[in-house]
């Protein structure tokens, strides 16, 4: 079974994604934290990292450079605090996409995660 990482400051949120992906066929390994979450990418096991702009550890654009270093798969920011500066730039770190959390990120997902399987 394919393993996703995600991490986000908010415990519900990160509650909303796990059923979310768990109800996709997918493992889940949920982290409110950089340095956790970090240690779980490149261990090597993840087919999707999902972060956060907001968590304990670092900032997100930081997290992003060090995953990179590791991590060649797909990676997506869901966030609430997106604005188009920063997705640019979050584009150019190597980001495939930044969904805001109110949008239609599920749908979004949905594509992605049908490519994983």
């Amino acid at each position: 079974m394919k393993t996703i990482v995600h991490i986000d400051n908010s415990e519900f949120f990160r509650k909303v994604m796990k059923n979310f992906l768990v109800g996709e066929g997918f493992e889940v390994e949920s982290f409110d934290n950089a340095e956790d979450a970090g240690m779980a990418v490149s261990g090597g096991q993840a087919s999707l990292v999902i972060t956060g702009l907001a968590f304990a550890g670092m900032d997100a654009e930081e997290f992003i450079r060090r995953t990179r270093e590791n991590y060649a798969g797909p990676l997506v920011v869901i966030s609430s605090s997106l604005d188009p500066g920063r997705e640019a730039a979050l584009r150019a770190l190597g980001v495939k996409a930044a969904i805001n959390k109110s949008g239609a990120w599920q749908d979004f997902l949905r594509t992605e995660l049908a490519a994983l399987k």
